[in-house]
């Protein structure tokens, strides 16, 4: 028994370096020896911008005023706005923008964001339909470089670079914002490799002619998208000069109901993803598993077996002095919160604290998916 525990253990701490430095470290290299470069060009194919809005009267007209003010030719853009269920001035603020390159769809019933995208994209008549949300801004040169990357044929979709804005619970933005510059660096050494294992809802360009709209119960639209299109030969890319900047989680409680349902989303995906794990290009099998169902489906459960193997195994000095360690990373975790909920952050709290976040929220996210618990329509958390 003792000799299945240390296996256990080992096997166990083995996975969660792997997934958090392991996988980071063979990846760069790959970025670093194999790179396919992508061809860009100053290109300016027709565009339709397609977000769905369900009840953001306090966002939209920014969204609007942001999108028309983009460095981007005015007769080559249009933005279409789905708005099904709401029941607040967005439809009305919406429609005054009529006569300016905006469309409003609304439809009393809500079916939720995927509803709301399969139902607009067939109204998309841009060459280029770039998918974004009602509460994130575009740099004013970001359209531009997005589409570049699809002057390369063997590009089917560009993603952007998400930024937080200062907003929310404090500890809430700063561990957001340290996840994406971790997700970014991950990003543009996949891209550089071949394709990103997934994109930003909130900034990502695709082709109309390869975008794969998702089933009406999907729970992350664009990350099954995104990967169905790699599923089918294309690339999709990183374009980190392509930003997008958003109000990040207004609280720990939004951020953790984020976080479990992305992770239903991502248990969701493995079954809607076949392809990818037996993907023509065996190194995108490799990327898709290491990058994502790890750290999903995997280290989560792992976080708990060295832990309780751990525990079996303090009589030895060495396990003794690893339940130790244990202990302290957790204890930060938890002080990092206690001392974020009194106004009070401290930087060096912040990453053990919100690698406890992130895997708590996947064990319930699982959880989620496999009693089938998990909505598919969004529960607003602004």
């Amino acid at each position: 028994m003792l000799t299945v525990l240390r296996v256990i253990f080992w096997v166990s701490c083995v996975g969660i370096l792997y997934t958090y430095v392991g996988y980071a470290l063979i990846i760069a290299l790959l970025a670093r020896w194999r790179a396919r470069p992508v061809r860009q060009e100053d290109i300016t194919p027709s565009v339709t911008m397609l977000v769905a809005a369900y009840n953001e009267e306090a966002c939209i007209g920014r969204k609007i005023e942001n999108t028309l003010a983009l460095d981007y030719p005015p007769d080559k853009l249009e933005l279409v706005v789905v708005t099904d269920g709401s029941t607040d001035g967005t439809n009305a603020i919406v429609a005054s923008y009529s006569g300016r390159a905006v469309r409003l769809l609304y439809e009393p019933e809500r079916r939720g964001k995927v509803g709301a995208l399969i139902r607009g994209f067939p109204q998309a008549q841009g060459e280029v339909v770039v998918f974004s949300d009602a509460n994130s801004y575009f740099q004013k040169d970001t359209l531009r470089k997005l589409v570049r990357n699809l002057a390369d044929p063997e590009v089917g979709g560009a993603s952007g670079a998400k930024r937080m804005l200062s907003q929310g619970d404090t500890i809430a933005r700063e561990g957001e914002g340290l996840y994406w510059r971790y997700e970014s660096y991950l990003k543009s050494c996949d891209s550089a490799v071949s394709s990103v294992m997934g994109v930003p809802g909130e900034v990502w360009a695709a082709r109309r002619n390869a975008y794969v709209p998702p089933d009406p119960d999907t729970l992350l639209d664009d990350f099954v998208s995104s990967l169905r299109m790699v599923e089918a030969g294309w690339r999709v890319v990183f374009e980190p000069e392509a930003i997008a900047y958003e109000d990040a989680s207004p609280s720990l409680r939004a951020e953790w109901l984020r976080r479990s349902r992305n992770a239903a989303g991502g248990w969701q995906a493995f079954f809607k993803l076949p392809g990818m794990l037996h993907h023509q290009d065996r190194l995108v099998t490799f990327q898709y598993l290491s990058h994502r169902m790890l750290r999903w489906m995997v280290t989560p459960e792992l976080f708990v077996l060295v832990l309780l193997s751990n525990l079996a195994l303090i009589p030895s000095p060495f396990y003794a002095a690893s339940l130790a360690a244990q202990t302290v990373f957790y204890l930060a975790a938890g002080l990092g919160w206690l001392l974020a909920a009194r106004g009070r952050r401290v930087r060096w709290l912040l990453a053990p604290f919100y690698v406890c976040l992130l895997n708590a929220a996947a064990l319930v996210g699982g959880w989620r998916f496999v009693f089938r618990k998990q909505s598919v329509v969004w529960r607003k958390v602004r």
